[in-house]
């Protein structure tokens, strides 16, 4: 066992929970629009608790990377799960809501199904950079589902919304991951290059626009609605884009499959039970 990657990723984890309550507890007290608004930023700006949360998400993404570069995302992955299971509490409490107890199903549903597909799927590493032709494939099919998960969310309530949302946050952190693995070898060796690079520029775009889905995201529902979407769908897309852009390859035996498959239904499972999982009452003050 990797001990230093572990205890990474365990503290990455905890920074991620503490960081992803505030988040939402201040989020949850701002007004909820029809449609995404840009301005929900600047509002949630001058809550010192969401500026509060942004501490321990610095700190939060630092371990992360630090774990990702001691071991493989299989790994690392089902550590930063645990977090939910502390995320979920520590929101009820900020909210004055009781815990849904199946919750905590959802969360272990989803996370197995993630553990499953990522240890099946043995992702193997293809090249470091993919082609201007493989990213252009790679929005081919990211924007239009990305486009169907906001527009979707625009119609609906409660916590499916929260579910598109979560999806839609999910996946452009896949993509700005992606994105960031494409120059990471160049940040280390000639950092001033980065600054010609179209990647960059994509990055700081992908990444911006998804804080914004993310706040939106925890307006609605509980905490575990739109963070079980958001952690699974996350590493998801980052093995799809290694597949399909980074030409890495995964395992094909007929048993391997057939525990991708399973990963996948859980997945889709657990972010289907958060969303139809009614919502509790608050607490009487």
């Amino acid at each position: 066992m990797n001990v230093a990657a572990t205890l990474a990723g365990i503290g990455s984890a905890i920074c991620f929970a503490v960081a992803s309550a505030l988040e939402q507890s201040a989020a949850k007290r701002e007004p909820i629009p029809r449609t995404l608004d840009l301005r929900l930023i600047f509002r949630l700006a001058r809550r010192p608790m969401w500026l509060l949360g942004w501490i321990p998400e610095i700190f939060g993404t630092g371990l992360q990377a630090y774990a990702l570069s001691q071991a493989p995302l299989a790994f690392v992955e089902p550590l930063l799960i645990s977090g939910l299971f502390m995320a979920i509490p520590l929101a009820a409490a900020l909210n004055r809501r009781r815990v849904h107890v199946r919750d905590f199903g959802v969360v272990t549903l989803g996370g197995a199904g993630l553990v499953a597909f990522l240890l099946a799927a043995q992702p193997r590493p293809g090249v470091a950079e993919p082609t201007r032709a493989a990213w252009l494939g790679v929005a081919l099919w990211a924007g239009p589902l990305l486009t169907v998960c906001l527009m979707a969310s625009w119609r609906a309530n409660g916590a499916v919304r929260g579910a598109l949302l979560g999806i839609a946050t999910g996946l452009l952190y896949g993509v700005g991951a992606s994105l960031l693995k494409s120059i990471s070898a160049l940040l280390a060796s000639d950092p001033v290059q980065v600054l010609v690079r179209p990647e960059l520029y994509a990055l700081a775009l992908v990444g911006g626009f998804a804080v914004v889905v993310n706040q939106h995201a925890f307006q609605s529902g509980r905490i575990a609605v739109p963070l079980t979407a958001i952690t699974i769908v996350d590493p998801f897309i980052g093995v799809v884009i290694g597949v399909t852009a980074f030409h890495e390859t995964l395992a094909t035996g007929g048993l391997w499959i057939a525990l991708q498959v399973f990963g996948v239904l859980a997945m889709a499972g657990g972010i289907w039970l958060a969303a139809i999982t009614p919502e509790p009452r608050s607490h009487e003050p």
